[in-house]
């Protein structure tokens, strides 16, 4: 953290609390309700990476469109804070964002700027370069945002991409959430690349790295960068460093795989955990504490009826199945 920095304004302090609780606990409530055997979908979850999603999306004030990975549930409640159509798809609903036939791994909402998830590695990258191609055309004035994990940048699309980006001048971001391992191997193994900025130099974009795990500096380098590709029309890759907490795909722990150790875990990511970081900033800005509760009981409450509304809605009917699909009307 840069302490000699001036502090952020005490409603973007609050902005970007109420969107890290509303990820964590969405998630929280997942692990919960998973064992009943209604969502039937596989989860990839972003617990303890939220922060990463969470900072960008608050930096681009609404003006974002966002092509996320299937670790996709904080990229899509950061931008659009509906946890209504979020669980409904969860759950297999037709009041879902896909009608149910998308799941966790397939979350869209392009009427809030959440345009795609994609459950294939790496896929959802080119399909951003497009849409930033699109904005500059069109002069949208919006940034398009690739979010993929650090083993996306194993695959040829993700240098191509940016390569196309950088020769097309697109002013649009390229975010890494850098949490170390794709699935459950390390990047020294994958990768002859020391680090990833220097091998993404080359190609003629700005580059950020953040390793603080902390959503306001996210926040704040975010919003730098997309100033300057707007500015200097060129894309910005920003690797942040990150932990996941959970297991690659599921809702349990992992760390009888032994590929990662718990204790460093706990000591360097879960002690200073983004959101007890920012809860603790609250209190700094004189929120007092009845205030920061009564906001996270307003939340609690929404997550809880949403997911009571989902666990209820109609699920979807034969004749739905090609809705939407090819030529098939919606």
């Amino acid at each position: 953290m840069n302490s000699d920095r001036k502090p952020l304004p005490k409603t973007t302090a609050i902005q970007l609390y109420r969107s890290l609780f509303l990820a964590r606990r969405c998630e929280e409530s997942i692990v919960k309700h998973y064992p009943e055997n209604l969502m039937r979908t596989p989860m990839h979850m972003s617990m303890g990476q939220e922060f990463v999603c969470v900072g960008v999306c608050a930096a681009l004030d609404g003006k974002a469109d966002v092509f996320a990975s299937y670790r996709s549930h904080a990229a899509f409640l950061a931008q659009t804070h509906d946890t209504d159509r979020f669980f409904s798809e969860l759950y297999g609903r037709t009041s879902g964002t896909g009608e149910g036939k998308g799941g966790s791994m397939h979350l869209a909402a392009p009427d809030q700027g959440h345009i795609l998830s994609s459950g294939v590695v790496a896929t959802q990258i080119p399909v951003a370069v497009g849409a930033a191609f699109a904005n500059l055309r069109l002069a949208t004035g919006r940034t398009a945002v690739a979010f993929f994990g650090d083993g996306a940048a194993d695959a040829g699309v993700f240098w191509e991409s940016l390569n196309s980006a950088a020769l097309f001048r697109l002013p649009m971001l390229f975010v890494c959430e850098d949490n170390g391992y794709a699935v459950d191997t390390p990047r020294e193994a994958r990768q002859v690349a020391a680090s990833l900025i220097e091998a993404v130099k080359p190609f003629g974009c700005d580059t950020y790295e953040d390793r603080s795990g902390d959503v306001e500096s996210v926040y704040r380098l975010a919003r730098d960068a997309v100033a300057r590709a707007q500015r200097d029309r060129r894309p910005a890759f920003l690797n942040i460093k990150c932990c996941r907490y959970l297991e690659h795909v599921g809702i349990g722990t992992d760390w009888n795989w032994g590929y990662r150790d718990k204790a460093t875990v706990e000591r360097e990511w879960i002690a200073r955990d983004a959101l007890k970081v920012q809860r603790a900033r609250l209190v700094s800005h004189q929120v007092g504490e009845s205030a920061i509760a009564a906001m996270e009981q307003e939340i609690e409450t929404a997550i809880q009826t949403s997911v009571k509304r989902a666990s209820q809605a109609p699920i979807p009917t034969p004749n739905r199945l090609h809705a939407g699909v090819f030529h098939a009307k919606a």
